[in-house]
């Protein structure tokens, strides 16, 4: 079992900047691909990024690709989100995702089996 909590949510005016962690606990962090979503009210959860085991391979929504980046580092078993050039578009609760042992970077919720509680972001026009 691997438990993710998230941090670094916020509100933030448009064109600012925000970065969220996530830290995972449990099984060995480094054998699982990462991803984010997010998800505004009345919405579906959406892909924002995902990033593979080692971290050579990143994967982007066409929506934050040149402003958002993902990184990882498999020492302090945390993953991370810098969000740059904020939109209001962009506000959500944003949920770390842990995928498959071992597996490859999807882009679908559905090939994520462990989830985070989710950390609000909030952007101010």
């Amino acid at each position: 079992q691997v438990q993710l909590v998230e941090s670094g949510g916020g509100l933030v005016q448009a064109g600012g900047s925000l970065r969220l962690s996530c830290v995972a606990s449990g099984r060995t962090f480094s054998n699982y691909p990462m991803g984010w979503f997010r998800q505004a009210p009345g919405k579906e959860r959406d892909f924002v990024a995902g990033i593979s085991l080692a971290g050579l391979s990143t994967l982007y929504a066409d929506s934050v690709k040149g402003r958002f980046t993902i990184s990882r580092d498999n020492a302090k078993n945390t993953v991370y989100l810098q969000m740059d050039s904020l939109k209001p578009d962009d506000t959500a609760v944003y949920y770390c995702a842990a995928g498959s042992w071992r597996g490859r970077v999807f882009s679908s919720p559905a090939e994520y089996v462990h989830w985070g509680q989710g950390t609000q972001v909030t952007v101010s026009s």
